[in-house]
């Protein structure tokens, strides 16, 4: 890959193109469904924070414009599709790699797969001071998409401890593999769907999905959010913000030389929920599981809570 477009792989009605060092786009029938940002730039501060971590960007329907965020806005370093834990212990130290205080996700190169679905990208996890503490193999599925959906994205992520024992930590708000809608939605429609009558996502633990709703440019999309079994337990779901980010987090210890591996699959929807039945069909499809259909819970999301007042200066 030492050339813009150097790598253009026709895969069924997917087509993958790559623009070295910069972007991997994956085109269905002609139209720009998802970009994979890899970009790694140090040059100046400005630039590294923009290229501190590989993220997925998912586009609408037509091709043209992201349905996810990027760099800026607020809280820039949630980016589409990603992953980070804001306390990544590796031996006696600890790490930021949610804000990327502490270090930066740099991609390496690329496999394609044999199955000519998707592509994994080889991630390490580095300090600041040049320690590699993970190693990642980040993999995306694009699979033929079923109405209502217009995309079906698998991601997985293998993270193997290369420094010493790590231990992956944080907290929901702060941890995980994430969704991150963009910046412009309008947050009074956002709402989410679970998977339980009578639901709380602060407290109940493991849901096999979670549902985001949200509108954008005047377009209500839908995220379905599917969480394989085996993935690490005890996870919560994040899902309350009416910034629209949301996913699942988990803490999980990685001896030395030890991996943690994670799948998730997303149903990309241009309109309302779909019914639980079809929700739970493709779950049930994904983990091998015949669950029955659950009854649900919608909440609205919760707004942002307002600052708090700063107190006055004794005289």
């Amino acid at each position: 890959m030492n050339s813009i477009l150097a790598l253009i792989a026709l895969l069924g009605s997917f087509i993958f193109n790559d623009t070295a060092g910069k972007h991997l786009d994956v085109l269905q029938e002609g139209r720009l469904l998802a970009r994979y940002m890899y970009a790694y730039d140090p040059s100046s501060p400005d630039r590294l924070e923009q290229t501190s971590k590989p993220f997925l960007h998912v586009f609408d329907p037509d091709g043209r414009t992201p349905i996810t965020n990027g760099p800026g806005g607020e809280y820039p370093h949630h980016r589409g599709i990603f992953i980070g834990w804001r306390k990544l212990t590796v031996g006696d130290k600890s790490y930021n790699f949610w804000g990327m205080n502490d270090g930066h996700q740099v991609h390496r190169t690329f496999v394609m797969h044999t199955d000519k679905t998707g592509f994994t990208s080889l991630v390490d996890w580095v300090a600041t001071d040049g320690k590699v503490l993970l190693t990642e193999e980040r993999s995306f599925r694009f699979l033929p998409p079923t109405a209502p959906a217009y995309a079906v994205i698998e991601t997985g992520s293998k993270l193997k401890a290369v420094a010493g024992d790590a231990v992956l930590d944080g907290d929901p708000e702060h941890a995980g593999l994430q969704f991150r809608p963009a910046n412009e939605l309008d947050r009074a429609s956002t709402e989410y769907v679970f998977p339980k009558e009578n639901a709380d996502p602060r407290v109940d633990r493991d849901y096999p999905w979670v549902g985001e709703s949200y509108t954008l440019n005047g377009k209500p999309f839908s995220i379905v959010y599917l969480n394989h079994p085996q993935n690490p337990i005890d996870a919560v779901i994040s899902a309350y913000r009416d910034y629209g980010r949301f996913g699942a987090f988990f803490k999980a210890a990685i001896p030395q030389g030890g991996e943690r591996t994670l799948r998730v699959r997303f149903l990309i929807i241009a309109g309302p929920m779909p019914s639980a039945d079809l929700i739970q069909n493709a779950y049930n499809q994904f983990a091998g599981v015949n669950d029955p259909t659950p009854k649900l819970t919608v909440k609205k999301a919760e707004q942002k809570p307002p600052p708090k007042p700063k107190k006055a200066k004794a005289k």
